[in-house]
């Protein structure tokens, strides 16, 4: 009896050097970024039980182990057989019923932060999410305007209707904790409901293809004050946007152009749209072309007709869209001079 109450002394004094030891090594608490949204609240908790779960584990095996090897080595001198033992029933069900019963309480902690990150509020704000390589848009269908920034009201409720345009996409925000696949051909819920005000990132956590290091978006959480400032200069920006140019800048927003072409000749996935209309094109096959009308709209139709030297067509989905719908593009592009 007197080695297990030693052993029992030494695993609790083991975990509780462990789990510090990994807080300290940033491991446990420190690991995280900010928490910023309410879901991140049972997040962290039920992440701190598993560390001390973890700890006390790696406690029960390591102590056992080498207070054996040290208590019970054979010493100098000893060549008889140690003891015989035939076995230990309460001991056996001892390692039996505690595991299940830990097993079972982390079922419950996990069902429990499962449902408050899910938790429906019925005022949520809904937007539209549209991931597509390699940039993500934000929908307002309620205001009426499309923008590359999701801004969220603080202490709001918000459900993130998300589709993707092309391949799978991960929306993740580490500051919020929850990270949600995007998958094509499928509208997926997300909810969130920021506590933090300031800026953080949205990045894409699955690998969607040469540019996905760069897939992130601004993400701000507002005073709801400062939300109702945006959100009546977005919907005066999208009034005042009723040329054919500035329609045409919004379709590109919508549809994500801008996360493959810039509009300041930087050089992205694609080719970069500043000076493009009127100028002449260098293809891979030796060829070349004038970037007008017919040229642009055969571009966005068809986008594996021309190989743009230096670039990759493969890496362009083709778009579905109207004649006016591109003749708006077509006359924002000849506006980036």
């Amino acid at each position: 009896m007197q080695h297990f109450v030693i052993v029992g002394i030494l695993i609790v004094i083991m975990s509780i050097l462990t789990y510090f030891g990994l807080d300290a090594a940033g491991l446990a608490k420190q690991m995280h970024p900010v928490s910023a949204s309410a879901q991140a609240v049972s997040i962290d908790w039920l992440w701190d039980w598993q560390v001390i779960a973890m700890s006390s584990l790696f406690a029960l095996i390591f102590v056992p182990l080498v207070y054996s090897l040290v208590v019970f080595r054979r010493r100098k001198g000893e060549t008889g057989d140690g003891e015989h033992i035939e076995g230990n029933t309460t001991l056996e069900i001892t390692w039996t019923v505690l595991p299940l019963f830990a097993v079972l309480a982390f079922a419950y902690m996990g069902a429990y932060s499962l449902g408050e990150t899910n938790r429906v509020d019925p005022e949520a704000i809904e937007i539209k999410v549209r991931a597509q390589q390699f940039t993500w848009t934000f929908e307002y269908p309620e205001y009426g305007f499309v923008s590359t920034e999701l801004h969220l009201p603080v202490n709001q409720q918000v459900v993130l209707k998300m589709e993707s345009a092309d391949v799978i996409h991960s929306f993740w925000v580490p500051e919020f904790r929850v990270k949600q696949d995007v998958v094509p051909g499928r509208v997926t819920d997300y909810r969130i409901t920021p506590t933090l005000v300031g800026n953080y990132k949205v990045r894409c956590a699955e690998l969607c293809g040469m540019s996905h290091y760069k897939m992130e978006n601004p993400v701000v959480v507002d005073t709801q004050a400062d939300y109702d400032v945006w959100i009546a200069e977005q919907q005066a920006n999208a009034a005042a946007a009723q040329t054919p140019e500035g329609q045409g800048q919004l379709l590109t927003v919508k549809y994500g152009c801008i996360g493959c072409h810039s509009v300041d000749g930087s050089k992205l996935v694609g080719p970069s749209w500043l000076g493009i209309y009127g100028s002449t094109r260098e293809f891979a096959d030796g060829t070349s072309a004038v970037a007008d009308d017919a040229y642009i709209t055969q571009s966005i139709r068809e986008p594996l007709a021309h190989e743009v030297l230096g670039f990759s067509p493969s890496t362009m989905p083709p778009f579905t869209l109207t004649d006016e719908e591109i003749a708006n593009i077509i006359a924002y592009l000849k506006t980036l001079k």
